[in-house]
């Protein structure tokens, strides 16, 4: 039978950005203790955009921990007290000036060692009705890809949210 761990101890080892990485002992069920490290984050909202003619909305951007350019879900955190849905609009009319119709697709943890829950939503009929309101650390650069082609994106590895897309893209019937 699964037995959830019980927390003895936490320290903070870092906190930056709105994140931290603590250290936590855990009392396991057959009262070994173990630590653990777990990334405090918060959680965040992505969208699966398509225009009216179906191609996707995608923004290509430079991440540190991989070192690679890579491809993503217009997305990001969503700020203290903020519905998920709100956060995901907001976000996909920032990092590439597009709206549209916002619907959730689906929710997920982010990993084993993280406390931020994910939300994926579709956007549809997305038209262009801003330019980009980028934060100053963020240079994204937006295309627009062909259902076919973003298939081919997520199955190569070569984006990030490949989860939530497979999410929008089963919401939609698309996949």
């Amino acid at each position: 039978m699964t037995e959830r761990w019980v927390e003895t101890a936490r320290t903070t080892v870092i906190g930056v950005e709105g994140r931290s990485l603590d250290r936590v002992t855990f009392r396991l069920p057959d009262g070994s203790v173990h630590d653990k490290l777990v990334r405090q984050e918060p959680s965040a909202a992505a969208v699966l955009a398509l225009t009216p003619d179906t191609k996707v909305v995608i923004a290509r951007q430079y991440r540190p921990g991989p070192d690679e350019i890579l491809y993503e879900l217009p997305g990001g955190f969503i700020e203290p007290g903020e519905d998920p849905a709100t956060a995901a609009a907001r976000e996909l009319l920032e990092e590439t000036g597009y709206k549209g119709s916002v619907e959730l697709a689906g929710s997920c943890w982010d990993d084993a060692g993280s406390t931020a829950r994910r939300y994926g939503y579709v956007a549809r009929d997305c038209t262009q009705v801003a330019e980009q309101a980028l934060d100053p650390a963020e240079f994204v650069t937006v295309e627009l890809v062909a259902l076919d082609r973003f298939k081919e994106i997520m199955r190569a590895g070569l984006m990030t949210d490949v989860e939530l897309a497979y999410r929008g893209l089963d919401h939609l019937g698309l996949l």
